[in-house]
């Protein structure tokens, strides 16, 4: 991988990779010692709260032990640019680095080799952060932070507990203090009840009203307070292995088995902590209206949210277990009413257990028992994937209260627990899947709606659109012959009217799990009393650090276990040890053994990056203004792969910080921009599986085979993996190039945001550019400076038109067309001879945010002693915008024959005349008249001889 131009001929001080390597090796300790990229916080003596500032932010990365691959450094060269460019434009940058540093591969790692996730994750970190400043990124490394270091998950610690201790008032829709609930409870300013959408929580549960506060017990008050916190407890159905002593997500479950070693997985209840990030998801909907965003990610956001309107339904039941009379469900579907023929409910739904000890004389118990046990350990992905609607009736009725007929009430695993309230409306002729399982149970089908202008006779199978209801006329309820919005509207005004039900907004949302059963990851700031009662651990007790542990294998159990509670020393305390304030101190208490997941040290970061030594909080109140202010990061730049997750959780807790008078921000990312993937070469046998490209040859150009078979295989371009081998590492290409050939290749590739293939030999291109740059400046056999000894006027208008375009690229992070005028440039200059000092000096500024090894070195050349990074950023000059002349082609015949240099203004009649009187086109003509000339002012000039040759459109 060397440069194909060097050569031991070359001339001392010619630019290639050993001149690079050590020119950026000298830059990169300069940086360092004199830590030229350290930016000044408030109140700091070097800090001026008269510039503006510009926090230009990467999604930080989770450093594996691979380290980085060419792919990785994209967006980050990117954000490094517009940091070097804001800097010279006067701005204050804060443009910080840092490591998502907990998770599951260096757990599995340990687990594997028996070494700790600290010390292989210590070490990933090392190798990350040696590699980004082999880049020369112009990161503040003062300020970096990892999410594994107690003093960081301190603050995570704390900001879990201020969520913990608040609750959403969906009056003032902004998330309140505990305290503030208690005092409206204490002055009977609010009903004393459950909160009617804890999802935790029974309809019946949520109907009860209790009398005044003072009348209460302790654990009744903490019951309904513990309803409204935004961090509560609940129990989750989820898919548990015990083989592999973990829990599984739905798509690593095949068949009720582990897709890693094919193990048996059961759904077993988990007691889980949640965020009630559903309270807020109208703001999440609205705030995306307030940011500069990718429209593919906002429609993802929106998507992900799921914004319903419909309504809850209550559908009596007239044959059921002891002290159930109503089944509650959620429809989008109200106008579709008077076509439910059947109702179904999730195997989970606690009718089902009812039914099961309390059956009626229909019910077929070992039947339904059977059926929901095997459900219950299939996984909700499999099951909405499942083409047989499989099911059983449970033996009770329900009435339609629209129609007022009985309707049977069946068990389904293709309804889940997770939607509305775990139980459906079954409309056969509106619903795809009802339909299939009336059709596949032999249950009553009626038509309810046809489309606008059709007959109900044309309308075969189901119809799940918009158009007219028809057979939905009942008691006290018609809506024959309206449109489906207008009885939609008919329908909920119906149900309120009668005490049947209510028009609601509902979300495809659901409240995000946050308890993982893992070790290597944030222990919660929580511990447990003998009564199964949660209590937090005070402020100054944090942090709650993670305990030593040797053994990682997960036991073999039946029933979920998490890896922590092994520290049974550091499990099992007092309330006096753990900081837990309202216990007696010797009161025993069991620490939380869930951990926190990945996502919550990354859900803050950008935060701490503000003030990251703060010892007294989260974030000076100085810092957060400034840096942070109304607006939040002006810039954050990362993989598409992110855009619902971690976007989310991050605004989430955003919004509630900001609610509790903790930020200013309403959203954290004003501006937010995908880098496209960076992509490489693999092989592809003809059935379309793939090959390692280290067991491929290329036995002719562009022919390759598969070494062990000798069968073609076709090269094709694809995602950079470890498993293809066809993952690039950066180390080798810097070797062999340089650092700033690097950064400008991978901007050069193409527009940012689109997906480019990765070509070493490409390199080539930017490493000539950067060559014929240096000796611009430098003398290669002397190393002396080589300047013109006067301005040369095209080389001045050249370089003006080249600082514009460069600076409006920049700003719109469109780097690739930026380089392209910086080449031209060159060429300009080389054409006429070099460049002055001065034009020189500014060529170098507008140079250096995207190769800024080799403009320190020229700029340190030119007689500076501060570093380029604190240049000012060129000026250009609009009236020089213009070229002054131009050169345009003189065709007969439809062949160019002249080229002409005129001034840019030169009128036709000039241009006409010039082209007329230049001997090469007199000598085409050869005597034959000119039948007429074509001008098109400042492009070209087109003479037609009269004997009728080709002529050329004056359009063109």
């Amino acid at each position: 991988m060397s440069d194909p131009s060097s050569s031991r001929a070359d001339p001392p001080y010619r630019y290639g990779p050993a001149l690079a390597e050590a020119i950026e090796r000298k830059w990169q300790a300069r940086w360092a010692a004199e830590r030229t990229f350290r930016t000044p916080q408030p109140g700091e003596p070097d800090f001026d709260p008269n510039r503006p500032r510009y926090y230009v932010l990467d999604m930080f990365p989770y450093p594996s032990g691979a380290g980085l691959h060419v792919g990785h450094p994209e967006g980050y060269t990117a954000t490094d640019i517009l940091a070097r460019y804001k800097r010279m434009k006067g701005f204050q940058v804060l443009h910080p680095m840092g490591w998502d540093a907990f998770g599951l591969p260096a757990e599995q790692y340990a687990i594997a080799t028996g070494v700790h996730p600290a010390q292989t994750t210590r070490q990933s970190i090392d190798t990350f952060r040696r590699q980004l400043q082999r880049f020369g990124f112009s990161y503040d490394w003062d300020r970096e932070i990892a999410t594994i270091d107690p003093d960081y998950y301190r603050w995570t610690q704390w900001i879990f507990l201020q969520i913990y201790d608040a609750w959403f008032d969906p009056v003032r829709r902004r998330a309140r203090r505990i305290a503030e609930l208690v005092a409206e409870f204490e002055r009977g300013e609010r009903p004393v009840a459950i909160n009617p959408d804890a999802a935790e929580y029974s309809d019946a549960d949520k109907a009860v009203r209790h009398g005044p506060w003072s009348t209460l017990d302790e654990a009744s008050r903490r019951r309904i307070v513990d309803s409204w916190r935004l961090a509560y407890v609940a129990e989750q159905t989820v898919n548990w292995c015990p083989a592999l002593g973990t829990v599984l997500a739905n798509d690593e479950v095949i068949d009720g088995h582990s897709e890693r070693g094919g193990h048996p997985v059961h759904r077993r209840p988990l007691r889980q902590w949640h965020f009630r990030i559903t309270a807020y998801a109208e703001r999440l909907l609205e705030g995306l209206s307030l940011v500069d965003w990718p429209e593919s990610t906002r429609q993802r956001q929106i998507d992900w949210i799921g914004r319903s309107e419909g309504a809850d339904i209550d559908f009596p039941l007239v044959e059921a277990p002891a002290g159930w009379h109503r089944l509650r469900v959620f429809t989008t579907r109200p106008d579709t009413l008077f076509g439910a023929t059947f109702m179904v409910v999730a195997p989970e739904h606690p009718l089902v257990d009812a039914v099961l000890r309390d059956p009626g004389s229909e019910t077929d118990v070992e039947r339904v028992r059977a059926y929901v046990q095997a459900a219950r350990d299939r996984g909700d992905v499999e099951r909405q994937a499942s083409r047989a609607k499989t099911g059983v009736p449970l033996g009770v009725l329900a009435r339609n209260p629209a129609t007022g007929e009985r309707i049977p009430v069946w068990t389904a695993d293709y309804v889940l627990a997770s939607y509305g309230h775990g139980a459906i409306m079954a409309v056969p002729s509106g619903d795809e899947r009802d339909y299939q399982f009336a059709r596949e149970h032999g249950l009553r089908i009626v038509r309810v709606v046809v489309p606008v202008g059709a007959r109900e006779d044309e309308v075969q199978g189901c119809y799940a659109g918009e158009g007219i209801c028809v057979n939905s006329r009942g008691p006290g309820l018609s809506i024959d012959g309206l449109a489906t919005n207008e009885a939609r509207r008919a329908v909920v005004g119906w149900l309120e009217r009668e005490g049947l039900g209510r028009g609601r907004v509902t979300y495809r949302l659901r409240d995000w799990a946050f308890s993982r059963q893992r070790y290597w990851g944030e222990p919660f700031p929580i511990v447990w009393d003998a009564q199964g009662r949660h209590h937090p651990v005070s402020e100054r007790a944090l942090p709650v650090r993670l305990p030593p542990l040797v053994d990682f294998a997960p036991e073999p159990s039946d029933e979920p276990r998490p890896l922590l509670a092994r520290a049974r020393d550091w499990v099992q305390t007092t309330a006096g040890e753990a900081g837990v304030d309202g216990l007696p101190p010797e009161t025993p208490v069991w620490r939380e053994t869930n951990t926190m997941p990945g996502s919550a040290g990354s859900s803050w970061y950008w935060i701490r990056f503000c003030d990251p030594r703060n010892a007294t909080r989260f974030v000076g109140e100085a810092a957060e203004a400034y840096w942070l202010g109304e607006r939040g990061v002006d810039l954050y730049v990362g993989g598409s792969e992110h855009a619902v997750g971690h976007l989310l959780y991050a605004r989430f807790w955003n919004k509630v910080l900001k609610d509790l008078g903790l930020l200013r921000a309403e959203e954290p990312f004003a501006r937010l921009f995908h880098q496209g993937l960076i992509t490489s070469y693999a092989y592809e046998r003809t059935d379309g599986s793939l090959v390692a490209s280290d067991e491929v040859d290329e036995v002719a150009e562009d022919r390759f085979v598969e070494r062990a078979t000798g069968q073609p295989v076709r090269r094709i371009v694809a995602k950079m993996s470890k498993s293809l081998k066809n993952v690039v590492n950066p180390d080798e290409v810097i070797a062999a190039w340089g650092a700033d050939c690097f950064r400008l290749y991978e901007m050069y590739m193409g527009p940012l945001e689109a997906s480019k293939p990765w070509n070493t030999r490409d390199m080539a291109g930017m490493a000539r550019f950067l060559g014929r740059f240096w000796r611009l400046a430098v003398d290669e056999c002397t190393g002396a400076l080589r300047l013109a000894s006067e301005a040369n006027e095209r080389v001045e208008r050249a370089l003006h038109r080249t600082i514009a375009k460069v600076e409006a690229d920049i700003e719109k992070l469109s780097f690739h067309t930026a380089i392209a005028a910086m080449i031209e440039l060159v060429h300009v200059a080389t054409d006429a001879g070099g460049m002055s000092r001065d034009q020189l000096d500014r060529f170098a500024r507008i140079l250096a945010p995207f190769a800024p090894h080799v403009c320190e070195e020229v700029w340190e050349r030119l007689g500076h002693e501060r570093s380029i990074a604190f240049a000012t950023w060129p000026t250009h000059d609009p009236a020089l915008l213009r070229e002054a002349d131009v050169e345009i082609p003189v065709q007969v015949g439809g062949r160019v024959r002249a080229r002409l240099r005129v001034a840019v203004d030169t009128s036709r009649q000039r241009l006409e005349q010039l082209a007329l009187e230049e001997p090469r086109v007199r000598e085409a003509l050869g005597g034959r008249p000119v039948a007429r000339v074509v001008v098109v002012p400042g492009k070209l000039v087109n003479v037609v001889p009269a004997s009728g040759a080709p002529e050329l459109d004056e359009d063109r």
